[in-house]
């Protein structure tokens, strides 16, 4: 299955614990109609030339934007190796870049994600990891939400000594509307295991990773 394919539906999807319950998704139709509504909305005449395919383009910008609704964190996740020699310290995957969009306005999230794991007897690929900060990240979202569920993920799947997720991002809505303050992030950290037991390894962690804000993420 094309995981951009409009057409076809993911069996389920889940969020915050909710249970999983099947989606009906609207067809390609009624998506560029409801685009045509809203550009209608904003004061534009979605018949006019520079408009026309409009529609069209925002309805596969949203197959890419959301394609993470059709993927199981979990399935991305199964393989995992045992071939570390009894390596133990902190695996650390810095400055994954994120692209998500805010469910209260849909405007973008963008920033970095650092993941971090103390493996117990198994590892996973390292583009695995990214790829479950993009699963993740391409649903509409909450920066604290996607913290955890990111790292709740990995937990679940390795069973490690520990977890820790940092987040860096800014928000369209704080930039675009409202206030309308740019330069500004939110950083949105979760600790599992070890990581929430040992001061020390948060701090040691926190060390390693780049400056991007005033406060680079730092102990809090």
């Amino acid at each position: 299955m094309d995981m951009y394919d409009l057409d076809s539906e993911p069996a389920a999807i889940e969020v915050d614990d909710v249970p999983a319950r099947a989606l009906s998704r609207p067809g390609q139709a009624e998506v560029e109609a409801a685009v045509r509504t809203l550009i209608a909305a904003a004061g534009d005449d979605p018949a006019r030339e520079g408009l026309l395919d409009t529609p069209a383009r925002v309805a596969r910008a949203y197959r890419e934007w959301f394609a993470g609704y059709a993927i199981d964190p979990g399935h991305l996740l199964s393989r995992t190796f045992g071939e570390a020699e009894g390596y133990d310290e902190t695996i650390l995957l810095r400055s994954i870049p994120l692209v998500s969009t805010c469910e209260h306005h849909l405007a973008p999230i963008t920033g970095v994600a650092h993941v971090a794991y103390r493996p117990r007897d198994r590892v996973v690929g390292i583009s695995k990891l990214s790829r479950l900060v993009d699963v993740y990240a391409r649903r509409l979202q909450l920066q604290e939400r996607l913290t955890r569920q990111i790292a709740q993920a990995l937990d679940d799947a390795l069973q490690p000594r520990g977890v820790a997720v940092v987040i860096e991002a800014a928000h369209g809505c704080m930039s675009t509307r409202g206030v309308r303050q740019h330069g500004v992030s939110l950083v949105t950290k979760c600790w599992l295991g070890e990581f929430g037991e040992n001061e020390a390894l948060r701090r040691e962690l926190l060390s390693s990773l780049p400056r991007r804000g005033s406060d680079g993420g730092g102990e809090g």
